[in-house]
């Protein structure tokens, strides 16, 4: 599993965007991990899945919301990684309205999932492999934080603990 002071995996993140207002999309786009992140001090979440009850109701929001407090701790960009296709996470980022705050970035194959350790197992559920809940704070492609959840759980991967760390 990834720890404090590793690099992030090498893999590609896809990301879909749109035109400003009801245009075609641009996209999905490719999102380098390694290059994306040189230089850059990222808020990094991860969640099971879009549209679902915690991650919609709770999760993205509370990173929404605290976005101006984020970039004043000097934090570049906040991302969403979740194990779904890149039109999924486009349709979520519009619902949440996250344009502009949140990128909201697809690991459809479970890849970054799969290189950090952080997966959770919901074959049996009908699910797939899937992201594990948690947040992090990346510095130059490197982990300087990690708050991993306990299974069920969703009390150390929220905006407030992560902006803490920021401010740190």
């Amino acid at each position: 599993m990834i720890k404090v002071g590793d690099t992030l995996p090498h893999t590609t993140l896809m990301e879909y965007s749109e035109v400003e207002g009801e245009g075609c999309s641009i996209g999905p786009n490719a999102v380098d991990v390694a290059k994306a992140t040189a230089g850059k001090t990222i808020a990094l979440f991860a969640l099971p899945g879009a549209f679902t009850p915690t991650c919609s109701a709770k999760h993205v929001p509370g990173y929404v919301e605290k976005f101006e407090q984020f970039k004043a701790a000097g934090v570049d960009e906040i991302w969403c990684v979740s194990v779904n296709d890149a039109f999924v996470m486009g349709a979520w980022a519009r619902d949440q309205h996250t344009n502009g705050k949140v990128r909201m970035l697809a690991d459809g194959s479970a890849d970054f999932a799969k290189a950090t350790g952080l997966t959770l197992d919901l074959t049996a559920r009908g699910m797939g492999l899937r992201s594990d809940r948690y947040s992090m704070l990346v510095k130059d492609g490197k982990v300087v934080n990690l708050n991993a959840e306990a299974p069920g759980k969703f009390e150390v991967s929220d905006a407030e603990t992560l902006l803490a760390q920021a401010k740190a």
